[in-house]
């Protein structure tokens, strides 16, 4: 079926724009929620929800930035407003975010109820946060999320959260990444191990943030990206289907 914008009502009484694809004909299948980076659900992000249909899953990437107004299109917004509409956020109304996303999965007749999320950047730490946050979810992907050791608002950081995970979590990182660094990928990999969470952690040599990204081509790593894509559905496979 061809991809379409719907909108998704949230518990603070905003509406999230998000774009949906599904796999044609009857019947209901697994969905992932996919996270978008800080400039919004661009075309790489569309991408990546497009992906999905043909892999059997539905696929919804909600327009996180949503309370400062739309912004859904273009690769290139500029720096300085896209940092903007993140440090607007807070781990609050990520979260309702996100619940919200899966909410509205839950309620379609085309969803079986096996849901998972990935999320890259901005978008990989909301798949963390989202792990710890909402039962619903049956797996995590996270791509090279930053900030994982801060809070944003009031409330407890991401990784202080870790105990409260409930559901398998696969990070994928690169070896030269500022944020996360390879050392706080290991923390946090320790993290995980101390409190006997399901979790699988990879870092890619010559990789750095945004690797995955193929419409920035400074940071994209083909060959890194390739196999970080195949571990993401082996996941999501694993726990989905």
């Amino acid at each position: 079926m061809p991809a379409s914008w719907v909108d998704i009502n949230v518990s603070d009484g905003s509406t999230m724009e998000g774009y949906l694809t599904q796999p044609e004909g009857d019947g209901s299948h697994p969905a992932v929620v996919v996270i978008q980076e800080i400039w919004g659900v661009n075309s790489h992000i569309q991408s990546v929800a497009d992906r999905l249909p043909e892999l059997g899953y539905v696929g919804l990437a909600p327009a996180m930035f949503h309370r400062s107004g739309r912004m859904i299109t273009g690769l290139h917004t500029e720096f300085p407003l896209a940092i903007e509409r993140m440090q607007q956020c807070t781990d609050a109304g990520i979260v309702a975010d996100a619940t919200a996303a899966v909410n509205y999965l839950k309620s379609q007749s085309f969803v079986n109820g096996k849901i998972g999320i990935v999320g890259f950047c901005f978008g990989g730490r909301v798949a963390y946060l989202a792990a710890c946050t909402i039962s619903d979810l049956s797996a995590s992907v996270v791509f090279y999320g930053g900030n994982i050791g801060v809070a944003l608002g009031d409330g407890q950081t991401p990784l202080e959260q870790t105990g409260n995970i409930n559901c398998p979590v696969l990070g994928l990182f690169g070896e030269e990444d500022a944020n996360p660094t390879p050392d706080f990928v290991n923390e946090i990999d320790a993290e995980m191990t101390r409190l006997e969470k399901a979790h699988e952690f990879h870092q890619y040599a010559g990789a750095g943030h945004g690797f995955h990204c193929e419409g920035r081509p400074a940071g994209y790593r083909p060959e890194a990206a390739q196999d970080a894509w195949g571990k993401a559905m082996a996941w999501f496979e694993a726990n989905l289907k």
